[in-house]
This record gives structure tokens, C-alpha cells and sequence, in this order.
């Protein structure tokens, strides 16, 4: 009760003014994520962390950085480190072609770029149609948060913050700042 003697309404009891249930309560809350293929594998990430897809250009290769940094790119007077998913997920490499695409993110404050396959669309999910990762091998788990069901398909989610370790992450950062 308030001051007034009114009810106070809980999270439980919320109406709109004209006295029926609120009509946004009940709907499913729904996930956007960009997905993007890699290696015949469908993967999505949170479309909250894309700054930009970008078709893949010429890169300047580092010495001494990690295996999986493809090099680095300028964007916008900004060297950018570019990941390529296929060497970081232990692929063979493929042949480039016209599909090929930069996924620009923001990972832990630093913003880098991931090299795919292909980028197909934006996707929204239904939050409950998102499952924990199956119990894989402790390498493939940890870059995977869930996996989700769209019709007949299986998308998982890569968690950007865990696709590169700590270690490599500022490797791979001091490597774009030496370039």
C-alpha cells in the first residue's frame, strides 16, 4: 500500500490504464544476433557487439603474432586486428572468394575483426528457443554460449569475449600497436 491507501502493483500485477494487462507483457523477449558461416558451420553472434561487416581487403601480416591473427587491417586510421575463425576453430584454410567477409566487433574494450566465410543475415530468436552448449571437448566449449533453434536449424553462439584468451588478446592487441 502506499501513502494514499492505494495498491501498489508488483512485478506480477502490471496493467495498462485501461485497467486490462499490459498487452507487451507476455511476449517472448527475442535475441538479434548476426550470423555468418564458417567452415559449413552456422554461427551467430550478438548483433550488440557488430560494429560493421566489411568485405574482406588486403591485410598487412605481423611477425611473431599469434597463429590465428590473420593480420591487420586500417579502418579509418585505426589498425584493426583481424582473427580469421577458420585457423582459430583448428580448420583447414579455404580458398578466398567474393563471399568472404570481415565481421568488425568490439571483444572486451578492443575492437577487432573477425575473417568468415560469408555473413548471411540478422537473425532474431526467441530467447527460449536457446539451449546451453552441448558438453563438448573443454576447447570447443569454451568459445560457445548456447545454441540455438530456428525451424529446422541448429545456430551456435560463439561468446566473443571468450574466443580469444586473455594472453592472446593482448598479444594480438601489442602486435596491431607494433604495426
Amino acid at each position: 500500500m502506499t501513502k494514499n491507501g492505494e495498491m501498489e502493483s508488483g512485478p506480477g500485477d502490471r496493467q495498462s490504464k485501461s485497467g486490462g494487462r499490459d498487452p507487451n507483457q507476455g511476449h517472448e523477449e527475442l535475441l538479434q544476433f548476426v550470423g555468418f558461416h564458417v567452415g559449413g558451420e552456422e554461427f551467430v553472434i550478438n548483433i550488440l557487439c557488430v560494429q560493421e561487416i566489411l568485405r574482406t581487403q588486403q591485410l598487412t601480416r605481423v611477425p611473431n603474432s599469434p597463429e590465428c591473427m590473420e593480420g591487420v587491417m586500417n579502418l579509418r586510421g585505426k589498425i584493426i586486428p583481424v582473427i580469421a575463425l577458420r585457423k582459430r576453430f583448428g580448420l583447414e584454410e579455404a580458398l578466398p572468394d567474393k563471399q568472404n567477409r570481415i565481421v568488425v566487433v568490439e571483444v572486451q574494450g578492443s575492437v577487432f575483426g573477425f575473417a568468415v566465410d560469408a555473413v548471411s543475415e540478422v537473425l532474431r530468436l526467441p530467447a527460449n528457443s536457446v539451449e546451453p552448449p552441448p558438453r563438448l571437448g573443454p576447447v570447443e566449449r569454451e568459445y560457445v554460449s548456447g545454441v540455438g533453434k530456428l525451424g529446422d536449424r541448429l545456430l551456435i553462439l560463439l561468446d566473443t569475449d571468450r574466443l580469444l584468451s586473455n594472453p592472446e588478446q593482448e598479444m594480438t592487441s601489442t602486435a596491431a600497436a607494433g604495426a
